[in-house]
């Protein structure tokens, strides 16, 4: 069963929220509201988001505030934001939203078709990333027993090649995601996929220490010429 991801909606009016909802409901996606800034950083404590729409003109903490706060914050700085605003005051205004950490900023009334579309976007790219998040955990603990265990012909059979193989797939599309972030413009997203290629170089460096064979190559390749 796969997870839905889920969607941050935070607006001070109801019936902006009730709209919201009724535009984004078609992507079937698990959609939570919040109705004031500190409301919505309660909600980013505990749960992980894909994506957060999150109003500029609220009372109290506004929307740019909120932003501030949340790109802070060590676990939600890499959650994309788009900024949703009544008002246009102009490109100052624009920047500042940019400035406060938004991927995107989007004035009102807007079209229904655009903003599910953004949305869809990095909906996407997150269930990727959590995907190959979920992929490299599993090879990581594999590996772990494999290195664990003293079982020479468990080490030497099947495991190896087949942790090899599985890791190059997760190789495979972690690179592809990369790429789609960096076309995309979404800069906070692209840090969290290096970091997470990072990770995976890490797991490579020690399977390959595993494999005699790797490590006898790479000590005959100096020797050549």
């Amino acid at each position: 069963m796969v997870q839905k991801a889920k969607i941050l909606l935070v607006d001070d009016r109801p019936e902006n929220l009730l709209a919201l909802e009724a535009i984004l409901s078609a992507l079937d996606q698990t959609l939570v509201r919040a109705s004031s800034g500190e409301e919505a950083l309660k909600a980013l404590l505990t749960e992980d988001f894909a994506v957060i729409l999150l109003d500029v003109q609220m009372p109290g903490m506004d929307g740019f505030e909120t932003a501030a706060h949340i790109k802070r914050r060590e676990r939600t700085r890499d959650i994309p934001i788009i900024f949703l605003t009544a008002i246009n005051h102009g490109p100052h205004h624009t920047f500042r939203g940019y400035a406060a950490g938004a991927v995107d900023y989007i004035s009102k009334p807007f079209d229904p078709w655009v903003l599910r579309a953004k949305v869809s976007v990095f909906v996407e790219l997150h269930m990727k990333n959590m995907q190959l998040r979920e992929q490299a955990l599993l090879l990581r603990r594999e590996l772990e027993g494999g290195l664990a265990s003293t079982d020479a012909e468990r080490s030497a059979g099947g495991l190896l090649p087949e942790l090899s193989a599985r890791l190059a797939a997760v190789e495979e599309q972690a690179e592809v995601l990369t790429k789609e972030l960096s076309e995309s413009g979404a800069g906070p997203a692209v840090s969290t996929a290096a970091h997470l290629e990072r990770k995976l170089s890490g797991l490579r460096r020690a399977l390959d220490a595993l494999q005699p064979g790797v490590t006898e190559q790479k000590s005959v390749e100096p020797q050549a010429g």
